[in-house]
């Protein structure tokens, strides 16, 4: 029996028959499962633009193989045009609403199985929580990629303009030269170019057996994406047929891999709040010392931009996720390698089918960017419950890093302090009441990130927020400080002029001041408050758990 015979069989059923058929369903479809398509389009989102056409071929082979496609929306949020404004608050929380929205529609109609169709940022993780809650046959495919953009034959990107930004105030480049960059940084449809939170989130998408070979990687312009499409419309027919369910893929093990590729591949330091959320809705329980266990063993073996000069469409060319897949095979560093996936195949098996690594974009085991990798979280009386740090993307000298706290406790505060010259070399730049309910929604700090590298501090400075960080971040930036300021967090009684030390290697995060006077301070401590217009938000901001927590929303 399939779960739609409850809206379509029997005589007290004519009601429900009566509307389907009012949306153009036939006699004949009502003995058909009916396959929901929840589809990201909207025209703001440039990794989105291009989804309502690309549905199309989704449908006909749904339709070729036996089943009845039931398309429906889901909002989105583009990160990079919300960011440094009021909008960014609305970021993160957006992923909760996504997730209940596809839960609503596919429990309302007894939806038989899902295809997903994401593309960016909080719209990947909010499906794939969404999937693992509702636990019906389901796969995802991505837009795609956007591809680099080119100016004077040097590669650009969205990053690329965030650092102009900075680069002009310096007086490095004129306003000229940020124009160009601006125009030229996204010359296609897709999600940016780089190994962003949007692509780092659909490469894991593979990894954690639901999405197809590359899902993550083949560019949203480039004709096997449709080829991609019409596989996956073909597929779900066999997964319901075989009854296979989500949360039949998304166990412990399968996560432990999903960080090995991700630490390997140099991912959004994003993608441990994310995984973390959707393990929780999985029913696993998984903690970020577990974290760091994978990460200490696990080889960097890719710097994507905005940590290097190559972009997701070079991956794409030296074989995608597979090849890094088969690398750490190779060199023993995938926990679980015969985890099966929505393919039919273990992750062997796809691994055993593509390129070996070619040793520059994806590095031999032998000649690693490093032999940990590229993410790591720290723990310290500063961050008792933990913090994130993506490795790959910080300049060797500054993985130790001990200077002199500059507060600010927000980040429009931190960007006119960075621009206007407050912050200097030797400063550890602490940004504040920005976590989830602090915020609320735990903004991305993207902007003062790419002020300080604009305006040549990177190798001098570093950053530590209970908020968080763009994929596109790079530099000495520590976030998801937990528990946040407006929990009481240390973070929260750090002054001007105290010291920090941030230990990469050491997985260490400290206020260096005694025990005595932290304890004083904390006791002492009065949270600042912030006024909530948004109804939805005040919401958010009640239900909303620690970052370490992947910051869901306890009911």
């Amino acid at each position: 029996m399939l779960r739609s015979d409850k809206v379509k069989k029997g005589i007290e059923r004519s009601p429900h028959r009566a509307l389907l058929r009012a949306c153009g369903l036939k006699d004949e479809d009502f003995d058909k499962p009916l396959i929901g398509i929840a589809n990201s389009y909207i025209d703001i989102i440039p990794g989105h633009v291009h989804l309502r056409e690309f549905v199309q071929p989704i449908k006909e082979e749904v339709r070729k193989a036996g089943g009845v496609p039931i398309e429906f929306n889901v909002i989105g949020v583009d990160d990079g045009i919300a960011m440094g404004h009021y909008g960014m608050h609305y970021s993160l929380p957006s992923r909760e609403l996504i997730a209940d929205s596809i839960e609503t529609v596919v429990e309302a109609h007894q939806l038989d199985a899902l295809i997903c169709v994401p593309n960016c940022d909080k719209i990947v993780p909010g499906m794939l929580m969404a999937t693992a809650r509702l636990n019906i046959p389901t796969i995802f495919v991505s837009g795609g990629p956007m591809l680099a953009g080119d100016v004077n034959g040097r590669k650009v990107d969205l990053i690329s303009v965030f650092e102009g930004i900075g680069q002009l105030k310096a007086g490095k480049i004129e306003e000229r030269e940020l124009k160009l960059i601006e125009e030229h940084a996204c010359p296609t449809c897709g999600s940016c170019s780089g190994m962003f939170t949007a692509n780092s989130m659909n490469c894991i998408t593979e990894v954690l057996g639901l999405g197809l070979p590359g899902n993550g990687t083949v560019p949203a312009v480039d004709p096997r994406r449709e080829i991609l499409a019409r596989q996956v419309g073909r597929q779900i027919m066999e997964l319901l047929r075989g009854d296979v369910r989500p949360r039949d893929l998304l166990t412990l093990e399968t996560f432990d891999n999903a960080f090995a590729v991700d630490i390997a591949m140099g991912g959004s330091s994003n993608t441990i709040l994310h995984l973390l959320a959707i393990a929780r809705e999985a029913g696993v329980e998984y903690d970020l010392d577990r974290i760091n266990h994978i990460s200490k063993k696990t080889p960097t073996l890719c710097k994507i931009s905005p940590a290097s000069h190559y972009h997701i469409q070079d991956l794409d060319n030296v074989g995608g996720i597979p090849s890094i897949l088969k690398e750490l095979i190779r060199g023993g560093y995938l926990p679980h390698p015969d985890r099966p996936t929505v393919s039919g195949k273990t992750l062997r098996q796809i691994a055993q089918e593509s390129p070996d690594a070619d040793g520059e974009v994806i590095r031999r085991i032998e000649d690693p960017y490093s032999k940990e990798g590229g993410i790591a979280v720290l723990f310290g009386n500063l961050a008792p419950e933990g913090c994130v740090v993506k490795t790959a993307g910080v300049d060797p000298s500054m993985l130790v890093f001990r200077g002199r706290a500059i507060c600010f406790d927000s980040e429009e505060e931190a960007i006119d302090g960075i621009l206007g010259g407050k912050v200097k070399p030797g400063h550890v730049v602490v940004i504040r009441y920005e976590g989830p309910k602090g915020g609320p929604g735990m903004r991305e700090m993207l902007s003062p990130t790419s002020a300080i590298m604009g305006m040549g501090l990177g190798d001098k400075v570093a950053l530590i927020t209970d908020g968080r960080f763009s994929g596109g971040t790079r530099g000495a930036c520590v976030g998801h400080i937990a528990p946040e300021a407006a929990m009481g967090g240390p973070i929260g009684v750090v002054q001007d002029g105290d010291e920090i030390l941030i230990d990469i290697p050491r997985r260490r995060i400290e206020l260096l001041v005694s025990q005595e006077e932290l304890k004083k301070r904390l006791e002492r401590f009065v949270p600042k408050s912030k006024e909530i217009r948004s109804p939805w938000l005040r919401r958010y901001v009640k239900l909303v758990s620690s970052s370490s927590k992947g910051a869901i929303l306890e009911a």
